[in-house]
């Protein structure tokens, strides 16, 4: 666009009307003359993009009350909304988004990149035999303020049998540990595995797991269907009867495991789900 107007300029001190260039270059004849008034100005150079910023802001708010944001932002580390209820608690009354902008322009915001990670598209296999089709899942439960312990969970599509364990840390080396685990508690192979997105089930997770391995669609937790109604069943009848102890956990979780996939009438089958096992061959 700087080119452009320098070159709109130059026709017009050539002779050529201000509505010739217009047509000629795609723009209307009022645009061009804004031009050519500013290349007498700045000479025969680029003519660059002027800024958007309004000359006048009646609503801006003081240096002042900036640098008081950008302080309560560095003391308590809280997002925008809690900055905002603790500024109105304070009598000073900044809107949200304003409050939002002066973090950004202050380089107090931790952004999220715009790029989705990208993997290569796997069909969703038909599970017709135990371990066809495994999907894995992570549960967050807070222990503390600002610690947390995770679950992680498995289940296999076809028999419907799962397995669980609990650990301080997750991150892919806890996911390859937690599938070995797994794999060796049951009498099939894992032929495909499923998960979300998440860090534990990255690139590395997959290299070191050396078995095919599919990702669903990013929002679309119903892919994961299985696992997240797993899941919901492991809080309610198990989680949320244990102290946060990630040994009390593992030992409630070992006996309800074996309730589960043994003794429990899954409605999907009407059959336990040691009874849909097929042995591997």
């Amino acid at each position: 666009m700087p080119r452009i107007r320098r070159d709109a300029a130059r026709l017009f001190h050539k002779g050529w009307s201000a509505r010739k260039i217009g047509r000629h270059l795609g723009y209307h004849h009022t645009a061009v003359m804004k031009w050519v008034k500013r290349s007498r100005i700045v000479g025969d150079v680029p003519i660059l993009t002027g800024s958007s910023e309004p000359k006048r802001k009646p609503g801006k708010i003081s240096e002042e009350i900036e640098k008081r944001i950008v302080d309560l932002r560095m003391k308590t580390g809280r997002c925008t909304e809690a900055l905002k209820l603790e500024l109105d608690r304070q009598g000073v009354v900044v809107p949200r988004n304003t409050i939002h902008r002066v973090l950004e322009r202050n380089y107090c915001l931790k952004k999220r990149s715009p790029y989705k990670r990208y993997h290569p598209h796997q069909e969703r296999p038909y599970a017709l035999k135990s371990g066809d089709l495994v999907e894995l899942d992570t549960i967050h439960l807070m222990i503390s303020e600002k610690k947390r312990i995770y679950v992680f969970t498995l289940i296999d599509t076809y028999s419907r049998c799962a397995y669980a364990k609990c650990y301080e840390k997750m991150n892919a080396a806890t996911s390859i540990r937690f599938l070995a685990e797994a794999q060796s508690m049951f009498s099939f192979h894992f032929n495909m595995l499923q998960s979300d997105h998440g860090p534990e089930f990255g690139n590395w997770f997959v290299s070191m797991a050396k078995k095919k391995h599919r990702y669903t669609r990013i929002g679309k937790p119903n892919d994961n269907a299985h696992i997240e109604r797993f899941n919901r069943t492991i809080q309610e009848e198990c989680l949320d009867r244990v102290d946060r102890d990630v040994s009390k956990i593992n030992r409630a979780l070992k006996k309800y495991l074996s309730y589960y996939n043994n003794q429990r009438i899954h409605l999907s089958i009407n059959l336990y789900p040691i009874e849909m096992v097929v042995p591997r061959l």
